[in-house]
């Protein structure tokens, strides 16, 4: 469970710093959510 918050608190800070617009954040959410979904199933 550390690792997934950690990898969270990881993917928070990049997309932060990586997002500029709207649509930025948005793309940036996207990409987090891909991210925990792939993590899930790998916890399964």
């Amino acid at each position: 469970m550390k690792i997934v918050i950690s990898f969270l608190l990881v993917m928070f800070a990049l997309a932060a710093a990586g997002c500029h617009t709207v649509e930025g954040v948005g793309k940036d959410v996207k990409q987090a959510g891909i991210a925990i979904e792939k993590a899930a199933e790998k916890a399964k």
